[in-house]
C-alpha cells in the first residue's frame, strides 16, 4: 500500500516494507493493514473531536496568518540593524529552527557576504557546555546581535542560564539600550520568562497555550527565526495547510500520515523492528531528520499506557545520512541485527545539479561518471541502498518531496507531526508529556540548589551515600 498523491504532492512509498518484497517475517501483509485500518479510522474520528474541541492547537498553527503579519513586521524592522541572529533554546526550542534553516538556507549562509545574503547569520545556542558558549561570544560582536530566547514555560535552566549570560553581556557592552537586542518567545502568560520579559519591556511572541515544544516549529518559535534570516515563513504554512487538508481523510490508503503511522507501529510491534532509521538523500533535509528524533522519541518512548498499564515502548529513532552513511551505518543496516526498519527522505527535483565533467575517459573508475551528474549519482546510491536492504530483507520506505521548497518543507513537517500522534494512539500513550524529561530536569534542579527541591536533594546525596563508586 502506498500513498500516491499527485505530482505536487509529497508521496510515501511502502513498496518494500511488504511481505512480499523482504519476506513475511519481516514485512507486513496486505492482511496486517485491513486488521488496523479501522483502529486507524476511529482513532480518526477522536482526533477530528478533541481538534474540535481546541484539544490539538498544533494543527492550527498553519491557519494562523495573523501571527505571520506580526513576524514579518518585525523581520522588517530587524533587517539592517543586526547582522547575527543568536537563538538560546534547546529540544524542541531549536531543533525545529536548525531544520527549517537548513533545508531551504544556503548551505553555508554564514559565510556568505552581508550583501548577498537574505538575512543575518544565524547561531542556534542549543547545548551549554561552557567551552561552546565562549566560542560563541568570541565570533559575534553584541552590537550587531539580536537575541531570540525561547522557552515555552520559561523555567529551562539551559536556557535561562544563557539569557543571564546575554543580558550582563549586554548591559555591559549597550547600557540602557540593551533591551533592542533581546527577543522573547514563551508563554503568553506565565513562567519566569514571561515575568522577565514584561518587566524588561522585550518584545515577545507567543507559543501557544498547549503547543509543546517539539510541537512548535510552525509557530513562532520556528517561524520568527526563518523570518530573520530571509526565509518564506509564510509559504511554510501554506504548504502545511495543504497537507493538513490532505489528512482530513482517516482512510489509511490515502493518509501518508497515518500509513506512515500504521508501518512504524506494526513492524516494531509485530515484527520486532524496534529501531526506525531516517536516512536523508538530501543533504537540506539531514537536520529534519534530527529534528523527528526528538518527534518521535519524546513523544512515544513511554513507561505508562494511557490506561496506566507499565508498558515502557517506544521505537528508537535513529538519524542517518546518504551517502555518507553508506560508508559508516550501512554495513550494519545490510547484514547487522534485522532490528530496523528504513525511511529514505528524497527530493524528485533538487534545487541544483552541478555536472560531472568528462575527465580521465580512458580511466574505467572515472569513465562511466563523466557527463553525468551529481544528482543523478545522489539518486542512483539511494535506490542502490534501497535495493541491499530489500535484498537484505530490511523493510524500508520512501517518503519523496518533489521539490525542496517552503511549501514542500512546511507539509512534510505537519505530516510527520501528525504521524506521530497517530503512532501514540496506536500505542496507547500520550504523545504530548515527558515524564522522562521533567525528572532529570527536577534532579538537575536539586543538584544545582534550586529553591522547593530540597527533598530531592536529600535523597540523591543519601543514594550518593550508599553506593561504591566503581572508577577505574
Amino acid at each position: 500500500m502506498s500513498t500516491p498523491g499527485d505530482t505536487g504532492e509529497i508521496r510515501y512509498d511502502t513498496t518494500n516494507v511488504m511481505a512480499d518484497r523482504v519476506g513475511p517475517e519481516n514485512g507486513l501483509s496486505d492482511a496486517e493493514l485491513a486488521a488496523i485500518a479501522p483502529r486507524v479510522a476511529g482513532h480518526h474520528d477522536a482526533l477530528l473531536a478533541e481538534r474540535k474541541a481546541g484539544r490539538l492547537p498544533f494543527l492550527d498553527l498553519p491557519h494562523a496568518r495573523d501571527t505571520v503579519d506580526a513576524i514579518e513586521t518585525f523581520a522588517a524592522s530587524a533587517r539592517g540593524r543586526f547582522e547575527n541572529l543568536v537563538v538560546l533554546g534547546i529540544g524542541g526550542s531549536a531543533l525545529g529552527t536548525i531544520a527549517l534553516h537548513g533545508a531551504l538556507g544556503h548551505p553555508f549562509h554564514n559565510l556568505l557576504a552581508t550583501e548577498k545574503r537574505p538575512g543575518t547569520r544565524l547561531f542556534v545556542a542549543d547545548n551549554i557546555d561552557p567551552v561552546l558558549m565562549q566560542g560563541l561570544l568570541d565570533v559575534i560582536d553584541p552590537a550587531e546581535t539580536l537575541f531570540n530566547v525561547v522557552t515555552k514555560s520559561g523555567e529551562t535552566a539551559e536556557t535561562v542560564s544563557q539569557l543571564m549570560l546575554v543580558t550582563a553581556l549586554l548591559r555591559d557592552r549597550l547600557g540602557s539600550a540593551w533591551t533592542d537586542h533581546v527577543v522573547a518567545t514563551t508563554d503568553p502568560v506565565k513562567g519566569a520568562l514571561r515575568r522577565i520579559a514584561d518587566s524588561e519591556g522585550f518584545v515577545t511572541f507567543e507559543v501557544p497555550e498547549y503547543v509543546g515544544g517539539r510541537f512548535s516549529v510552525l509557530s513562532p518559535v520556528g517561524l520568527l527565526p526563518a523570518a530573520l534570516v530571509g526565509l518564506d515563513s509564510r509559504t511554510l504554512l501554506t504548504g502545511a495547510e495543504r497537507m493538513d487538508a490532505r489528512l482530513q481523510t482517516g482512510r489509511l490508503e490515502r493518509n501518508p500520515a497515518y500509513l506512515a503511522a500504521a508501518v512504524h507501529y506494526l513492524l516494531d510491534s509485530k515484527h520486532g523492528k524496534s529501531i526506525a532509521v531516517m536516512m536523508s538523500y538530501s543533504h537540506a533535509l539531514r537536520d529534519v531528520a534530527d529534528w523527528f528524533r526528538q518527534l518521535w522519541a519524546e513523544s512515544l518512548g513511554k513507561a505508562k499506557s494511557l490506561d496506566d498499564r507499565t508498558v515502557h515502548i517506544g521505537q528508537t529513532p535513529v538519524k542517518a545520512v546518504g551517502p555518507t552513511d553508506q560508508h559508516s551505518q550501512v554495513q550494519l543496516y545490510v547484514e547487522g541485527p534485522a532490528d530496523k526498519m528504513f525511511t529514505f527522505l528524497a527530493v524528485d527535483e533538487p534545487a541544483h545539479d552541478v555536472g560531472i565533467p568528462d575527465e580521465y575517459p580512458d580511466v574505467e573508475a572515472c569513465a562511466y561518471l563523466g557527463g553525468r551528474t551529481f544528482g543523478e549519482l545522489l539518486a542512483a546510491e539511494r535506490t542502490g541502498t534501497a535495493i541491499a536492504l530489500t535484498e537484505s530483507a530490511r523493510p524500508n520506505a520512501t517518503l519523496t518531496l518533489p521539490r525542496l521548497d517552503p511549501a514542500a518543507l512546511g507539509a512534510l513537517l505537519l505530516m510527520l507531526e501528525v504521524q506521530t500522534v497517530m503512532a501514540g494512539r496506536l500505542y496507547n500513550v500520550n504523545p504530548f508529556d515527558q515524564p522522562g524529561v521533567e525528572a532529570g530536569k527536577v534532579a538537575a534542579y536539586a543538584l544545582m540548589g534550586r529553591k522547593g527541591h530540597e527533598k530531592r536533594r536529600k535523597e540523591i546525596e543519601e543514594a550518593s551515600g550508599h553506593t561504591q563508586p566503581r572508577i577505574i
